[in-house]
């Protein structure tokens, strides 16, 4: 019995001590310059939320067609809020860490980025078969 509780107390004071991070401290101006970037974003984002309502007309008509400028505007309403939404959180938690270390949280970061066609895999799909 003895053995078993000797054994937990080392087992539970190696877990203890081992459990510290083990990663490099940041250099304070490093972690304020990814606060500030956040914050830009934040309010960046927020800002120009509205050009997601043409971004998302323009790439859905010209990925489907003619149905692309019906539902087009749909979803650049939807992608507007969700921008804005995403940017006021940025704003409000720039000094938060999270997600990973000061990463942005939507994909592309900025309204003007992400204007590329969708690259077309059908042929290799195809050629595989």
């Amino acid at each position: 019995m003895k053995k078993v509780l000797l054994l937990s107390a080392f087992l539970f004071t190696f877990v203890a001590v081992g459990s510290t991070p083990a990663a490099a401290e940041q250099k304070p101006e490093m972690i304020v310059e990814k606060m500030a970037i956040k914050l830009t974003r934040g309010v960046t984002n927020a800002v120009t939320s509205i050009a997601e309502l043409p971004k998302q007309t323009i790439l859905t008509g010209r990925d489907m067609g003619a149905v692309g400028y019906v539902i087009g505007p749909i979803k650049g309403v939807g992608m507007t809020l969700y921008r804005a939404l995403i940017g006021v959180t940025e704003t409000v938690f720039c000094m938060v860490p999270q997600p990973g270390y000061y990463d942005p949280m939507i994909d592309p970061e900025y309204v003007w980025q992400g204007w590329e066609p969708k690259r077309d895999t059908s042929q290799a799909i195809a050629e595989q078969k």
